[in-house]
């Protein structure tokens, strides 16, 4: 039984992956876009470690911390980019 609702789960984040593409792709402003690339991010991590639990291996536990990372890191770029209109800031005097 527990098998079959990990994979059911495992399904409904696969298709749940296309509705963020959708709105990546035809978002209707740019912060909609970039929830939507942070909700992909999310939700990948989630396919990950459901796919680590139906296979019963700890192999992509150190993928998953990856991605964390990575998506954190994106989202707040892009959130300062949306901000300030620059990701790294020049302070030097010229």
């Amino acid at each position: 039984m527990f098998d079959f609702v990990l994979k059911i789960a495992l399904l409904g984040a696969s298709v749940s992956m296309i509705g963020f593409l959708y709105r990546l792709i035809k978002g209707p402003s740019v912060p909609d876009r970039v929830i939507a690339l942070d909700a992909m991010g999310i939700n990948l991590i989630a396919i990950v470690a459901l796919a680590s639990i139906v296979m019963d291996t700890g192999a992509y536990l150190e993928a998953i911390l990856l991605l964390g990372i990575l998506s954190f890191i994106g989202t707040v770029a892009f959130a300062k980019f949306l901000e300030k209109g620059e990701i790294i800031e020049d302070d030097r005097n010229r």
